[in-house]
């Protein structure tokens, strides 16, 4: 550790008392880093107002700005996109982002000339196959050595036609998203079929459609005979907006679980009462667990009510809220069961193998499944 303390963060000790605290969460990372491309690819220019500032949205800030788009950064913070032709030659660090990994290669693919793109060695093996190859499909030069992975450079000749893609998105739904969000952009519009076995994180997939509904795109979502995922994005100009970044509802829960596990209650301003948040679903999913959840106004009120149950629960479309749901679980009085995760081992670190392992080593009793904790 280093001599000196005083700049470390203090955590807050409760002591005998229990905790009472009003709180206010920052702007969520998807809605922000979607944001960021359809303001990038709009006609006019867009403030996008209390948007999360994190070393994700730094990178997709730092990508859009490489290859031609104009970004300045308020005094308060907020963001102010103006729109520009893309261009190349340049390089794209990915960092460790999926959002960045996945939605900028399509951007990418609209300029014109080398796009290089590389990241952390970590994102060398996490998965863009699917988008590699859909805008392969589409058309676009690629080197990739054969690897369908980073690092990869784009050789971009300014526009993109559009088609129809199958896309097997069970590792992952940000391959459906990145692809809709150019679909405005390309000539014909973009049809995308799902193929995969499974389709994790649809309240993220609904995201992309709100936004890119709200910037003036058009897209029409049906179900096919098979009971498969079809959309269709409609070729057409998207227009700029001042846009205020809902707060991030999956970090509230490390808040929310504070209460439950150390009795009082916690105040969360500004809960959205509509929303396709997957954190929104913490309010039913600690309910269950023991929690007395309420609104006051436009605020979330968690209260501890002594008691933490176990759960059985599915997170398949809910995977990021994972980790919190495993630590109040651990000191639940039954046990629980998450399911449906396994593509959590494809995260910027294998979730499922960092959480057994880290709250058995603090004396907690958890199995790990392919696609399970118990």
């Amino acid at each position: 550790m280093s001599e000196k303390t005083d700049d470390l963060w203090n955590a807050p000790f409760r002591g005998a008392t229990p905790i009472s605290a009003a709180i206010t969460i920052p702007g969520s990372k998807s809605a922000t880093n979607r944001a960021l491309i359809l303001a990038a690819l709009a006609s006019t220019p867009s403030l996008l107002r209390k948007p999360l500032h994190s070393r994700d949205s730094a990178l997709m800030i730092a990508g859009l700005k490489a290859i031609g788009c104009g970004i300045t950064q308020e005094p308060n913070g907020d963001l102010k996109v103006i729109p520009s032709k893309f261009y190349g030659p340049a390089s794209v660090d990915v960092g460790n982002a999926g959002t960045v990994m996945r939605f900028l290669p399509p951007v990418a693919a609209l300029a014109t000339g080398l796009i290089h793109f590389d990241g952390d060695a970590r994102s060398y093996e996490r998965p863009v196959g699917p988008v590699i190859s859909a805008l392969e499909a589409l058309g676009v030069t690629i080197e990739h050595g054969n690897r369908f992975a980073l690092p990869l450079t784009i050789n971009a000749s300014g526009s993109i036609t559009g088609g129809v893609l199958e896309i097997d998105a069970s590792a992952s739904s940000q391959f459906i998203s990145a692809l809709l969000m150019i679909g405005p952009a390309t000539k014909e519009g973009i049809t995308i079929k799902d193929i995969g076995n499974s389709l994790p994180s649809m309240p993220h997939i609904e995201m992309t459609i709100e936004m890119l509904r709200v910037f003036g795109a058009t897209v029409e979502v049906s179900i096919s005979d098979l009971g498969k995922h079809q959309w269709r994005v409609l070729p057409g100009e998207l227009k700029g907006q001042e846009l205020t970044i809902e707060a991030d509802l999956s970090n509230a829960a490390p808040f929310m679980a504070a209460a439950m596990i150390s009795g009082g209650e916690v105040l969360i301003s500004n809960w959205p009462k509509k929303t396709s948040q997957p954190g929104d679903q913490l309010r039913s999913i600690f309910a269950k667990m023991g929690a007395k959840i309420e609104f006051v106004g436009d605020d979330l009120k968690i209260s501890g009510t002594g008691v933490i149950n176990g759960i059985d629960i599915d997170l398949h479309d809910v995977g990021e809220l994972t980790p919190s749901i495993a630590a109040v679980a651990a000191l639940a009085k039954s046990p629980s069961s998450l399911r449906g995760i396994g593509h959590l081992r494809l995260h910027e670190t294998d979730r499922l193998a960092a959480l057994a392992t880290e709250l058995n080593a603090l004396g907690g009793d958890v199995d790990e499944e392919e696609s399970a904790l118990h």
